[in-house]
Parts: C-alpha cells; structure tokens; sequence
C-alpha cells in the first residue's frame, strides 16, 4: 500500500490511554484525599492553628516595642532645699516679758515646690521660743523669708551658762515629705546667745 496512516502498534503491545499519555493536557486523576484538601484548604488550616494553641496553652503573643511612658520626678525633700543662716541680735519688742530677747534669721528655699515652716524650737529646758512670722508660714522655691526668734529664761538653772554649738530645730513640709531637721547657725550665733543668757541670768550665773 502507499500513503501514510495511522500506526498499529506491534505485537505484544498496546497503545496508552489517552489520559496516561505524557504531554496530553489532562492531569492524572487524583486520590480523594487531594481533592478534600483542595475544596477545605482554609477550613483545613484554622483547624491546624487552633490545634497549635492549644498545644501552646492556648495563648497567642504578639510583640509590640515597650513605651515607658514619660518618667516621674519625685520633689526632693524640704532640707535638701532649705537653709537657715543666721542674721544678728534684733531689739526686743516692746511690752515684752523680762529675760526676753530676740535674733533674726534667714529662712531660704532654693527649689522644688513651697515649704511649710510648721514648727521651730531649741534644745534648752531653761528657755522657750516664739517667732515672727509665727508658724505655720509657707516659703516659695527660690525666696526668702526674714524671722525673728524670740528666746524667754524661763528658768536660769536649766539654761546654759556657755551655748558651745546652739541650734535650731525646724519642721519642714512640702510635697514629698515632713521633716524635723536641726540647723547648726554657727560661732556668732552662740557668742550672741551665751551674751544674752549672762544679761538675763546675770545674778543666777556668780
């Protein structure tokens, strides 16, 4: 015969389905398993992420960067920022008691929020104490506020003869704390008490 025809396939073999055929455009059919997977893949994957939590307890974390925040200042507290220094002898006021007399003071605060004096005393038995401004009296940062400590011999024998190193103590208030705080205000001071105490008490003193 001539002309050309479709070839027979030969003894002891056979032609492929069209379907196994390689470079034919139909896939190979696939199990059932695949084809659930391909119609579930979503569904398929939150089960795997739910399954994932609870294995992990059941949390989630997510990350994000630490802000602090802006940091908190405290105030110091009031003797860190307040001084008291000493002036010199002041006249007594008029009318007052015998063995009276008086000094003057600088009360200063340097910063922070306003103190509150509430409180000033001595250590001396023998003598008591009032002052002008008389307490409580506040004192704004970065002021400073004139007093005048008057001392009474309220009895001579529990005065001192010599004051060696008086002070002062004061009670201090601010926003952060109260405080009793002793100011030593130097030789000048004590030469001047001990004087005042040897004029007040001088016939108890021989």
């Amino acid at each position: 015969m001539s002309g050309i025809g479709p070839v027979e396939p030969g003894e002891g073999t056979r032609a492929r389905e069209g379907a196994d055929a390689p470079g034919s455009g139909r896939s190979r059919p696939r199990g059932h398993l695949a084809r659930y997977y391909d119609g579930h893949r979503r569904a398929v994957l939150a089960v795997l992420v739910a399954a994932a939590l609870l294995a992990g307890g059941g949390h989630l974390y997510l990350t994000r960067p630490h802000d602090p925040g802006p940091a908190t200042v405290e105030p110091p507290y009031p003797s860190q920022v307040v001084d008291v220094t000493y002036v010199g002898v002041r006249a007594v006021p008029s009318g007052a008691r015998p063995r009276t007399f008086a000094f003057e003071v600088l009360l200063s605060v340097e910063s922070g929020p306003p103190v509150t004096t509430t409180r000033l005393a001595q250590p001396y038995a023998g003598l008591s104490l009032t002052s002008a401004p008389r307490a409580p009296f506040r004192t704004t940062a970065g002021s400073a506020r004139k007093i005048v400590v008057m001392m009474r011999v309220t009895e001579c024998g529990k005065a001192p003869r010599n004051a060696g190193l008086p002070f002062l103590d004061v009670t201090l208030r601010n926003a952060r704390a109260i405080q009793v705080h002793s100011f030593i205000l130097g030789p000048r001071y004590a030469e001047d008490l001990s004087q005042a105490l040897q004029v007040a008490c001088s016939n108890d003193f021989r």
